[in-house]
């Protein structure tokens, strides 16, 4: 039994360093494929970097080409640019002058807008207290007529009471002279009015 064993456990062993070896391998391809790509692109732009230092070396000489021309061109470009400040600074000063008389008539319109808003602010406090005014005097007016009111109506309201309790006295008297008359009948029909 033990020898079986034995024989099973190295059959493993070389199993598992087979699997090692494959995981080694696949990590090796892969360590190469990905050096193979950088490789590639480390070309292609070394390549991109040539092409790119030509056409500046193209352009360099364009640029000491057009330099070379400008000079010959100095004294010219030099009268023009003279000749262009002093246009710009008489029209700067055209401006200016422009600009002033327009601050000046802007400031006179404010000056008059600010005195018309201060007018209207006076005219609205005035109308607004006079507005308060009103209604005070309304509602000391109201204040007025409700007293008047509540007199004549706790008066109406008094005058009603007493011809209410004129009545009432009255119903009563009528009430109990009707009361005996029946009673009177009842007894000489024989009856008690209170068994009734």
């Amino acid at each position: 039994m033990s020898p079986m064993r034995k024989g099973k456990g190295k059959k493993g062993g070389k199993e598992k360093k087979t699997v090692a070896d494959e995981e080694k391998y696949r990590k090796r391809t892969l360590e190469v494929e990905t050096l193979k790509q950088h490789l590639v692109l480390r070309r292609d732009v070394a390549r991109h970097a040539m092409a790119d230092s030509e056409g500046l070396k193209q352009r360099l000489a364009e640029l000491e080409k057009e330099l070379e021309e400008a000079r010959g061109d100095k004294q010219d470009i030099y009268e023009e640019m003279i000749r262009q400040f002093q246009q710009l600074q008489r029209q700067t000063d055209t401006r200016i002058q422009r600009l002033e008389a327009e601050t000046q008539s802007l400031q006179e319109q404010l000056a008059v807008c600010q005195e018309d808003v201060r007018q209207s602010r006076a005219e609205k406090e005035k109308m607004q207290e006079e507005k308060e005014e009103a209604i005070a005097r309304m509602q000391r007016k109201i204040d007025g007529m409700e007293t008047e009111y509540e007199k004549i109506l706790h008066g109406s309201l008094d005058l009603l009471l007493s011809k209410l309790e004129a009545a009432k006295l009255g119903w009563e008297e009528e009430a109990t002279a009707l009361h005996l008359e029946y009673k009177d009948r009842l007894k000489e029909f024989g009856l008690n009015p209170l068994e009734i």
